[in-house]
This record gives structure tokens, C-alpha cells and sequence, in this order.
């Protein structure tokens, strides 16, 4: 994917347009025509358009593609805005969140884009589980804050989860680059072309680890999970051959497995909840680091937590080295952290060891 843009064209030129054209509005711009715009570049019909940026009803008629303007929403005609009053829609039935001009580009081309990017014919968007699993992620992990934001949406609603994630605040960083109301030599224009590379570059990148390493993650994760059992009868100890983001897939897999609702019993970690350990529920994760020795890590009590389903035994915590082998038993450990939420061992027997041995204390 390409983070380039053309710079924006005045519509005030006169002058015959021979390609197509992204319309949207001038004066301040926003995070989400912003990124709506950078969208569109990535399809081939899209890929050498310009962009132009007016309120004048007579330029909105020469767009191949309207955005963010225009108070009308009708994809046959190629017109996305989403500022008129009976416009409430969501990215789905699940969501909540009122789409701005970037989700509802997103929403209607996003699975072509992502689809490029895994080399997934047109033919076989709409049937590509990995496609829908990667469209469906950006937008909640990404595209989603753009769309809260421009509608001034709470990302924490009294007394109600988080409603978005926005781990950029890449609204704020494009509002900052409108021209200040006494800055000489910026233009308008310019700074959107800046805002377009900023945002374009965020948007390229999250997609292609998504697609290209997330996806592939998640099915290195599903496979040790299913494996778990031959590590250790219980299946309470995953082992990964090679390491892989596992924290953002384990949550997701085990909820399709129907090991979320085992884990969903538990209220605090297990010495604290009676000492039981359900059958199967993963405890700990033993996977390579790129140092060359192995690591075994505590599953979370939930995502995101510093708690932990059942830490490493207390009485190995903060040890090292010798210090560590002399209580283990098990040569050859390097270290468990303080809290007891991973340690290291120098081979992958000696983690999966510690592993074994953590489950029964």
C-alpha cells in the first residue's frame, strides 16, 4: 500500500479533469475525511484520483466519488456523507458507534483493500474467513476511534465499558495540523496532504500486521492450544515452537473452543479461589525469546490484566541463575520475575519443566 497522496486541488482551476476525482470538503479537515481519502487511494480505480476540496455544490458534481459532504449517503451514486440527521449507521449490527466518512469507507471497501494486501482475488472476498477476520479487527482495534470521535462519542460512557479503543489519538495529531489562524506560508491544502501521509502511513502499517502476521499468529496459537494436552495431561501448559504474538488470539480461541466460559469462573486467581484447577484451562504459555533460551509466562485472569489465572510459585520469585536451580531443581533456569508473572529457562524442557512443576504448587 501506498501512504502518498496527491496534494489536494483547488477547485477554483479551470481545467479538465481526464481522471478520477475524491471530493471533499475544504477549510479545517479532520482525522476521518482524512483517512477516508488515504481509503480510497488504495483501490486501482482510486489509485491516481485527486482530490479536491470544496463546499461548492457545482464541484460536488463533477466527484467520481463524494466524501464527507454533500449531506447524502447513496453508494450507487458514489456518495458518502454521513453528517445529514437520519443517518444512524453502524459498522454492524454489534455496534454502536454512528460511522463517520472513514468507516463508511471502510465499511464499504475496506474488504477490497485488505483483500490486496493477502492476495485474495475479488471473487473470493466475500467467502475469505481470514478477510473478514482482519476487516472486522482493523475496524474495532482502529477505524472505530476515528468514527467515535468525529461524532463526538465518549470512548468511557458513564457507568458503561469502554465503548472504542483508540490507541492513536491520531484525531488529535491531525486537528493540530489545520494552519493556525495567524500562521503565514501553510495552506489548508498542504497540511491535508501532510495529514494523509500521517495517517495513510498508521493506516498501511496496522493493515499489513494484521494481515500478514496477525492472521498467521492466531493459527500458530490455535494450533498449540489444541496441542496443549500433550504437554501436560491437564492441558494447563501451551507450548509455542516459535513465538508469536499469543496475548491477542488466546482470549478470542478459548471463547471459541469453549474454554472462555471455564476461565469465566474464576474471580480471582486459583490459590485465592480454592485451589482447584478446571480441566484444561490453560495456566502458562512456554514459547522461544530471540535470545536463544525459553520463557514461560502466566496466562492473564482476563485480557489485559496484571493478574494472573495462577502466577509462578511464590517461592521462586526474584531468583536467578543459581540462586533459582538451587530451589527448582531443574538446571539451567535464568530467571522469575518478582511478581511471578514469567520467567526464563535456558532450554525448552527446563521451561516446559517449570511449567509442570508450577501447575502442581
Amino acid at each position: 500500500m501506498s501512504s502518498s497522496a496527491a496534494a489536494p486541488s483547488s477547485p477554483d482551476r479551470k481545467r479538465q479533469r481526464t481522471h478520477a476525482t475524491i471530493v471533499t470538503h475544504d477549510g479545517s479537515f479532520h482525522a476521518d475525511e482524512v483517512l477516508a481519502c488515504h481509503l480510497l487511494r488504495q483501490l486501482p480505480e482510486f489509485k491516481d484520483a485527486e482530490i479536491v476540496r470544496s463546499r461548492k455544490p457545482e464541484i460536488w458534481a463533477t466527484a467520481s466519488i463524494l466524501v464527507d459532504v454533500g449531506a447524502e449517503y447513496n453508494p450507487a451514486l458514489n456518495k458518502y456523507d454521513h453528517h445529514q440527521r437520519e443517518f444512524q449507521d453502524t459498522f454492524s449490527p454489534a455496534h454502536k458507534t454512528r460511522l463517520s466518512s472513514a468507516g463508511l469507507i471502510y465499511k464499504h471497501f475496506g474488504k477490497r483493500i485488505i483483500a490486496q494486501l493477502m492476495h485474495v482475488g475479488d471473487g473470493d472476498i466475500e467467502n475469505n474467513a481470514q478477510v473478514e477476520l482482519v476487516f472486522n479487527k482493523l475496524y474495532d482495534n482502529l477505524i472505530e476511534a476515528f468514527d467515535g470521535i468525529d461524532n463526538g462519542v465518549s470512548r468511557f460512557p458513564r457507568d458503561t465499558p469502554e465503548a472504542y479503543k483508540d490507541a492513536t489519538n491520531l484525531s488529535t495529531i491531525v486537528a493540530k495540523l489545520n494552519p493556525f489562524w495567524n500562521e503565514e506560508g501553510l495552506t489548508a491544502d498542504g497540511q491535508f496532504r501532510v495529514a494523509m501521509q500521517i495517517v495513510g502511513s498508521h493506516f498501511d502499517r496496522t493493515a499489513k500486521y494484521l494481515a500478514t502476521a496477525w492472521v498467521p499468529a492466531r493459527q500458530a496459537v490455535l494450533d498449540a492450544v489444541a496441542a496443549r494436552h500433550t504437554y501436560h495431561a491437564g492441558g494447563h501448559v501451551i507450548v509455542m515452537p516459535t513465538f508469536v504474538p499469543w496475548k491477542d488470539h488466546l482470549d478470542s480461541i478459548e471463547a471459541d473452543l469453549g474454554i472462555a466460559a471455564v476461565a469465566a469462573q474464576l474471580k480471582a486467581p486459583i490459590a485465592e479461589n480454592g485451589g482447584a484447577i478446571p480441566d484444561g484451562l490453560p495456566l502458562y504459555v512456554v514459547f522461544p525469546d530471540p535470545a536463544g533460551s525459553w520463557r514461560i509466562q502466566a496466562v492473564p485472569l482476563t485480557p489485559g490484566s496484571f493478574e494472573n489465572r495462577k502466577p509462578l510459585a511464590s517461592a521462586w520469585r526474584g531468583l536467578r541463575d543459581d540462586n533459582l536451580d538451587k530451589v527448582t531443581g531443574v538446571p539451567g533456569g535464568v530467571f522469575i520475575h518478582a511478581s511471578g508473572f514469567i520467567g526464563g529457562h535456558q532450554t525448552k524442557e527446563g521451561a516446559i519443566k517449570l511449567a509442570e512443576m508450577a501447575v502442581n504448587m
